[in-house]
């Protein structure tokens, strides 16, 4: 991979934060319109809104007149997580995520497993995403996170190739149980999310986290139960902890002034990861993400 190619795809990893939130909403289940989604008998679908924006989270229902032993998702070429609520045998619930990103159109959702029976079951729906609209934001930050060196390059490029490791693996087990918490006590909203940063006047992606404020040696905590993934320092995130909340959901937490844990611990709710900090590329910046 070229100079030029790598310093492009760090620039898209200034990041501030990563928070995913995501299961802990009290996501309302409205139906979707009598033709909207083809399901065999006895099965229905449901999904918390009948389309979506970019950056934003529909939470899925399936239901069906009998137990349910296994049922899996797909959506724009990526497995949608399904978990049981449970002993509600009857019902599968998922989260579908759209990234950022992704480009406006409709895509379809496609889900299939089997009754307790051994019945093939399956569901489909186009989901249409719209086009999200985030605000854009000017930085300043080191050229060397701009214009990286070469061994500046190979370290991006290894550290992004580890984390896309952790992010394709998908634990089986759901780890996490009830709502997912904010990582800071006392703090009940973030911002930033989707905002459009120009870093030093070159365009970057849009911000894929959350940035709550916070001041530094203040403890940040974990948002749900799970497994630390990863728990180092990172080129553009510093001190970085990377929490797997199984079925491929995860926290990502950066830019702390310590780490407090460490690769394979086990968390609950609330356990202290870290301190909020401003280590890595913005440096000056309070920011803490899960």
């Amino acid at each position: 991979m070229n100079l030029q190619f790598s310093a492009a795809a760090w620039k898209r990893r200034v990041r501030c934060i990563v928070v995913c939130l995501a299961a802990s909403a009290p996501f309302p289940i409205a139906a979707f319109a009598k033709n909207a989604a083809v399901c065999t008998a006895g099965t229905t679908l449901r999904l918390s809104a009948p389309q979506a924006s970019q950056g934003s989270l529909l939470l899925i229902e399936v239901r069906s007149t009998k137990p349910l032993v296994e049922v899996q998702g797909e959506w724009g070429g990526r497995t949608v997580p399904i978990w049981q609520e449970a002993a509600r045998e009857r019902q599968r619930k998922g989260l579908l995520a759209v990234d950022l990103e992704k480009a406006p159109g409709e895509y379809e959702l496609k889900l299939t497993g089997q009754t307790a029976t051994g019945e093939k079951i399956s569901c489909s729906a186009m989901v249409a995403v719209r086009k999200g609209l985030f605000a854009t934001e000017k930085l300043q930050v080191g050229k060397e996170f701009v214009e990286p060196d070469p061994e500046q390059v190979k370290r991006a490029n290894e550290e992004r190739q580890k984390l896309r490791d952790i992010f394709d693996h998908v634990t089986p087990q759901r780890l996490w149980d009830g709502n997912f918490r904010i990582p800071l006590d006392g703090v009940t909203m973030g911002s930033n999310f989707g905002k459009r940063r120009i870093l030093n006047g070159n365009p970057g992606s849009p911000h894929g986290g959350m940035d709550l404020p916070g001041t530094t040696g203040t403890p940040v905590h974990a948002a749900q139960r799970g497994r630390v993934a990863l728990a180092e320092e990172l080129f553009f995130s510093g001190n970085t902890v990377v929490v797997d909340h199984g079925l491929g959901i995860y926290t990502f937490y950066g830019h702390l002034s310590e780490i407090d844990v460490k690769a394979g611990d086990a968390v609950e709710t609330g356990t202290v990861l870290g301190k909020v900090g401003a280590t890595g590329a913005l440096r000056g910046r309070t920011c803490i993400g899960g």
